[in-house]
């Protein structure tokens, strides 16, 4: 492509260089706006410069990548409503041998959940139940949050819905999921494993050892709520129903509070406090009516009528003596939901294994999961990140105006015969350019400058070099963001879950991942590089 006019080339060039430094720093002090509104006024700048007309514009936004990123987003929030997450959870602590096996069940879990639920997901629900186990044994948490950050980039890497540049590469180079996951799925393996075995010879003392004892008292997770614990990744606030030490209180305040008055009902609340079920409003609404006259005892003696209406209402009595409670056909019923959720998930993974088109067979399975819940889709919806969507939506209008300045494709001119994978040195010029520009700039505006180019520079070698150029490009832009905390935006969200965490806050800082993910990356990247086939 010819360079642009001197004038288009300037402007095209200031828009894209504010649409990077928001996306790279998205507080910086001048203009602490965030990476969605810089990605928004990036585009914006483009068309106010006439770099791009407004129609060129709107054709510059990839509506299937938006698809298929909206509807894997959507899966994943059902599938943290099913407790596929808290299932996950409680492999990391089941029958667990000791530090060393918990880092290789982090490293495993953490990757085949990223290939198949997104890694900023599967870092999100996964944080805190790292935290809790290392704190609840005593263990730094460390080197396990390394290997869950790390674990998670490279297992993304395997499926074109592990990561967001994966997407855009799947979409645009029209490789199959089939042919995606069998050319990325022994790097991923391999790498894996090679980055576990990196974490167990860099902190295999630390691993070896407990944390001091002087260190400062915390206090120590019960068992079952390390495994149970949901943390969801939405910012939404969800109205909270009473835990049971408040409902034993309610109980207690009932049963001492106008003792003339409820003398006649102690069963009642006996038989309250055993099915566990109740409508606290009604509770509170009697009590409060009970308060304000202490010798009127309707407001007890309709409660009580109500208890045990329902009582009997909720039995349904068969051959004599079996007894089911409307408890009992809650769990029965949530069962044959969250079975629903779980084969509409596995429907999806083999419609997109048999070739069929990935966005719409996922806004399809977002679709049946909506309509199979029965209830209001606000508050699901609601958790999909909009601004991530939104944010996609101005980054490919921005780099179609920087494309269209001549300045990518005259870098590329002059990397080109030093980047051909048809040789191994190629193979390491190239790697080595996408490493660095996926640091520099991130790694979904890298493979959105260099694919085509990369591709069609591939093709002219051989169809299977095409292929084998956009899985190259796939693997070391999602490798390359283990080689700092800035790298991928999965680092940042452990180090910011980890930091932020209620009671087990930890900083993860960015010079200690450097020291791990440096070298990491540069063994992993490599060792995958010789396993990729095109």
């Amino acid at each position: 492509m010819a360079m642009a006019t001197p004038v288009k080339l300037l402007l095209g060039s200031i828009a894209f260089a504010i649409f990077w430094v928001l996306a790279v720093f998205p507080a910086v002090p001048f203009l602490p706006i965030g990476r969605t509104a810089g990605s928004l006024l990036g585009a914006t700048l483009m068309v106010m410069f006439r770099v791009i007309t407004p129609d060129q514009a709107y054709a510059a936004i990839d509506l299937p990548i938006l698809g298929l990123l909206f509807g894997t987003m959507v899966v994943s929030t059902y599938l943290e409503r099913a407790d596929m997450f808290k299932y996950l959870g409680k492999l990391l602590s089941w029958k667990s041998k000791g530090p060393k096996d918990l880092l290789c069940r982090i490293c495993i879990i953490s990757a085949i959940s990223s290939a198949l639920f997104t890694n900023d997901t599967s870092c999100v629900v996964l944080t805190e139940f790292v935290l809790k186990i290392a704190r609840q044994h005593n263990l730094p948490p460390h080197p396990f949050l390394l290997a869950l950050a790390s674990s998670a980039n490279i297992g993304s890497s395997a499926t074109p819905i592990g990561n967001p540049q994966n997407l855009v590469i799947a979409v645009q180079s029209k490789i199959s999921f089939g042919a995606f996951l069998f050319g990325l799925l022994p790097a991923m393996l391999v790498g894996v494993s090679v980055n576990a075995i990196l974490l167990l010879c860099m902190y295999w003392r630390l691993l070896s050892t407990r944390k001091d004892e002087e260190a400062p008292a915390v206090e120590v997770v019960a068992e079952d709520e390390v495994i149970s614990h949901r943390f969801s990744p939405a910012t939404m606030s969800h109205l909270s129903s009473l835990n049971s030490q408040e409902w034993n209180a309610t109980l207690e305040s009932l049963s001492s509070s106008g003792s003339p008055n409820i003398n006649g009902h102690t069963n009642q609340v006996e038989t309250l406090r055993n099915r566990g079920v109740v409508n606290a409003s009604e509770i509170h609404k009697a009590s409060s009516q009970g308060s304000e006259s202490a010798g009127n005892t309707t407001p007890w003696k309709e409660v009580a009528n109500k208890i045990s209406t329902e009582s009997k209402e909720d039995r349904v009595v068969s051959n004599g003596d079996l007894h089911i409670t409307s408890e009992e056909k809650a769990t029965w019923k949530r069962l044959l939901w969250k079975t629903c959720v779980y084969l509409v998930t596995i429907g999806m993974l083999i419609s997109l294994l048999v070739g069929l088109n990935m966005s719409w067979t996922a806004v399809t399975a977002a679709l049946a999961l909506v309509v199979l819940d029965f209830k209001d889709a606000r508050p699901c919806l609601e958790k999909v990140s909009y601004s991530l969507l939104i944010f996609f939506c101005g980054m490919f209008i921005t780099v179609d105006g920087f494309n269209k300045t001549g300045i990518p494709s005259a870098m590329w001119d002059f990397m080109e015969p030093y980047s051909q994978i048809n040789r191994i040195s190629g193979m390491a010029v190239l790697a080595l350019v996408i490493l660095f520009l996926s640091n520099l700039a991130s790694n979904v505006p890298t493979v959105l400058l260099l694919g085509a180019r990369v591709a069609a520079s591939a093709a002219a070698i051989s169809p299977s070099s095409e292929k084998k150029a956009w899985l190259l490009l796939a693997w070391v832009s999602t490798v390359a963001g283990n080689l700092s905390l800035l790298g991928s935006a999965a680092n940042l969200i452990v180090c910011e879950q980890a930091r932020r965490s209620q009671h087990f806050g930890y900083n993860l800082s960015f010079w200690s991942h450097l020291k791990f993910g440096f070298p990491s990356t540069l063994v992993v990247t490599a060792i995958g590089l010789m396993l990729i086939k095109g």
